[in-house]
């Protein structure tokens, strides 16, 4: 009897030179395993067993290129303090037979913590900060131009003390309401200078910033750039802009796309689908006061989406037809079914977050014949568990 052909899923796949045992990526979630920002062992274990499990490419997430980019105290910032922990943990991944992408963002406005001068965060245009109500930073500030330029410097610094530590990807994060998608918008981005208006002024800094992390490390290292198709929000990006974004981030030099969507501040489960646990998540906040508030306010202001497998797929499709680079399906990657038929309209690789987090064994499995579905209820609980220790599936 003939064997059975391998799941396409576990093919080989070169970005930029750097070969993948096979097309699945460890998306970015935030692990809350870096307390004081710093790489921790727990980390370092997190994602070496992806890789023992089989992941061709696993994301380190949110790696704050700068002290005032990150959004609260515990995101791992991407300084001489973690080089050692970083060095460690990809020679980890790769005694494990995998390869270590690094996620590289900076928070703009959105965050709880005070700029550098002790005053409000610093976004493209002023607004008022939510996210940042209960710790007493309610306001954002606009950027000026020498603010704009030191961020784009402290991406390309970043990015060179990843790649010396040994990492052998970085994902550029232009998605989700973070700084580089807050330029990208133009419900975010109100300016009237060189770095606001009409979309080509609103590409202007994620373009310096790839063009500036490309000088920094060359052309063997594989730059990614996570993106929004949609921000989920009345006035913000929508999909025909998206492509063009796409379009444009291939010409600088980005060598595969992540389409995604929603703004963590405005549409958090837009990019998640499913359930809303306002009740564990704000069981986990380190301060009562802004527990109190989460679960005041979240019922009224974030809304739950219906979660569908591959329900990125439709607008992905877009992004995927416009550009010439490898393209990734994210976003209800739960099963054998959805990932072959991703690779077969053309997706180079295949996102996985709550998938593998629910089924550790999901490669494996794949690799042994079967045909997997992810038993993920999208509960979206493991969202409270990175604060609560690490992430998890509580399943």
């Amino acid at each position: 009897m003939p064997e059975a052909a391998a799941h396409p899923a576990l093919a080989p796949v070169e970005l930029a030179g750097l070969r993948l045992r096979n097309r699945i990526i460890k998306t970015a979630t935030y692990e809350g395993m870096t307390p004081k920002g710093q790489v921790t062992q727990a980390l370092i274990d997190h994602h070496a067993q992806l890789a023992r499990r089989g992941v061709g490419l696993t994301t380190v997430a949110y790696g704050a290129v700068a002290r005032d980019g990150r959004t609260f105290p515990e995101q791992l910032l991407v300084d001489e303090d973690a080089r050692a922990g970083l060095r460690e943990l990809a020679c980890a991944v790769h005694e494990a037979g995998g390869a270590v992408s690094l996620q590289l963002a900076h928070c703009g406005g959105f965050s709880k913590l005070r700029g550098p001068d002790g005053a409000a965060p610093r976004g493209p245009s002023p607004g008022f900060n939510a996210y940042g109500l209960a710790a007493g930073v309610p306001r954002i500030r606009a950027m000026r131009a020498r603010d704009i330029e030191a961020a784009i410097d402290d991406f390309a610094r970043a990015a060179q003390l990843a790649t010396e530590a040994g990492v052998d990807a970085l994902e550029l994060h232009c998605g989700h309401g973070y700084l580089l998608s807050q330029f990208l918008s133009p419900l975010t981005n109100r300016r009237r200078d060189a770095w606001g208006g009409e979309l080509t002024a609103r590409l202007r800094l994620p373009l310096a910033v790839v063009r500036a992390v490309r000088a920094a490390v060359g052309e063997a290292t594989p730059l990614l750039a996570k993106l929004n198709l949609r921000d989920g929000v009345p006035g913000g990006l929508e999909l025909a802009e998206a492509v063009q974004v796409a379009a444009a981030l291939e010409r600088a030099g980005v060598d595969a796309l992540v389409p995604s969507g929603g703004m963590v501040q405005k549409s958090a489960f837009f990019l998640l689908r499913g359930a809303v646990p306002v009740a564990r998540m704000a069981a986990a906040q380190r301060s009562r006061l802004q527990g109190l508030a989460m679960r005041a306010l979240m019922p009224m202001i974030v809304k739950a989406w219906p979660y569908r497998p591959a329900f990125f797929r439709e607008d992905a499709e877009a992004v995927l037809d416009a550009v010439s680079i490898p393209v990734a399906l994210l976003g209800g990657v739960d099963s054998s079914a959805v990932i072959r038929g991703a690779l077969a309209r053309g997706f180079s690789l295949v996102a996985m977050g709550r998938a593998l987090l629910a089924d550790p064994d999901f490669i494996e499995r794949l690799a042994r014949g079967e045909e997997p579905v992810s038993r993920c209820t999208h509960c979206n609980e493991c969202v409270a568990e990175m604060d609560r220790g690490g992430v998890r599936c509580v399943l």
